[in-house]
């Protein structure tokens, strides 16, 4: 990364910084970092303000007030946005990467055609814009983030849960509606990209994200960078088969994780368990808390569900560990409340099945992130894209 780069990525990821705080971090003489950050400070993408309290003395140079550089947030701004079933979630951030505003929307629970996606794309951008008294045209770029198979350099949805056709040239369909520049890839690698900039994976080289929702997903981050596959279109966790000619998976083959993980797979087994007859909730996600409130109230059938689906998940972990090496994994989503899915028991199993001589144990964090935490993800492209274009340079995922 050009030094250019890295400079105003230190002062980002900072919050704020003074200026020999950068020549540490960076290695760098004061020189350099006084003449590069005098150029950012001419081109309005930094400025000068107070140096915090405690952080005063840290600035050089006698007989001036102490100060500090940070990122100037109006510069530009980006929308990000979370696709999934029956809600869709957007954030504007500004050039620093704060959150303006937000905005949610109902949606169907059901396949729907491009065309429908895109209207209520269309809604979406329109309420998060709104909100924020940003216009259109102060909108530099945007990031959608669904889950599915997406080839990101082409801008391809390939195949998602949430759309009836296939091969979607969604970058191509966007921009006949917007004049924002559209990256798009999967949801979990968006939140992993929220992981990397905005949580716990400031401070680490490599960790893996996976997420239990309606499907199960994995992103995986080394060496600070998102790792994607040759094709951009790997670490599909969910799709791995742990059972030959196992349960129907709604990708249409058999035996994925995600068909003894996702939603659509406990609420299969919870309306037997339960003696669903068409009584009592219909709703997938009451009667998976109705599953998980029998469960912990000792319902014997419920409990082995949620058992069942644990072991599974260890499965999937340990080939993780043994596939990647990862010193953390991060497990994600809505389903984490449940318990069950990184109990003792489960993360015991994994180890069982990871070949452990001579490796140390891989962490696993639980962090709950709702809905707007990935959507904010979704905003990092568009940003490290606007900084390309901004500050100069190839931008590095990595802050």
């Amino acid at each position: 990364m050009p030094l250019r780069q890295q400079v105003f990525q230190h002062v980002r990821s900072s919050g704020r910084a003074a200026r020999s705080d950068i020549t540490r971090a960076l290695g760098i003489s004061a020189g350099s970092a006084t003449t590069i950050t005098a150029d950012l400070i001419a081109s309005g993408i930094l400025r000068e303000v107070s140096a915090p309290a405690g952080e005063q003395t840290r600035e050089l140079g006698r007989g001036r007030p102490p100060v500090a550089l940070e990122v100037v947030g109006g510069a530009a701004h980006a929308i990000g946005i979370k696709l999934s079933f029956k809600r869709h979630s957007a954030v504007l951030c500004d050039f620093a990467g704060n959150v303006i505003a937000t905005a949610s929307k109902s949606a169907s629970d059901k396949r729907r055609s491009t065309a429908d996606l895109l209207d209520e794309i269309t809604v979406l951008v329109g309420r998060v814009i709104e909100k924020s008294g940003v216009s259109v045209d102060g909108i530099g770029a945007v990031g959608i983030g669904l889950p599915g198979i997406v080839d990101k350099e082409r801008g391809l949805v390939r195949w998602s849960s949430l759309l009836k056709d296939v091969n979607v040239d969604l970058v191509a369909a966007f921009a006949g509606r917007f004049s924002a520049p559209l990256f798009v890839d999967n949801d979990t690698n968006m939140l992993t990209l929220a992981e990397l900039w905005f949580g716990v994976g400031r401070s680490k080289e490599d960790f893996a994200v996976v997420t239990i929702e309606n499907g199960v997903g994995m992103g995986l981050v080394v060496n600070n960078r998102l790792y994607r596959g040759t094709h951009g279109m790997g670490l599909e966790l969910g799709h791995t088969k742990v059972q030959l000619d196992g349960a129907l998976c709604r990708c249409g083959q058999r035996g994925c994780l995600e068909a003894y993980l996702g939603d659509y797979a406990l609420s299969r087994e919870a309306a037997t368990a339960l003696d669903r007859d068409g009584s009592g909730p219909n709703d997938q996600d009451a009667l998976l808390e109705l599953l998980f409130e029998s469960a912990k109230a000792g319902h014997g059938a419920a409990e082995v569900i949620f058992q069942r689906a644990a072991r599974y998940l260890a499965v999937g972990l340990s080939n993780v560990v043994q596939l990647f090496d990862p010193p953390l994994i991060i497990l994600s989503g809505k389903r984490t409340r449940y318990d069950y899915l990184y109990a003792d028991e489960m993360l015991s199993e994994m180890q069982k099945l990871t070949l452990s001589e001579g490796r140390t144990p891989c962490e696993v964090e639980v962090h709950f992130w709702d809905d707007l935490d990935w959507a904010r993800g979704a905003t990092v492209p568009a940003l490290s894209a606007m900084t390309d274009r901004m500050v100069g340079g190839q931008e590095a995922q990595s802050r």
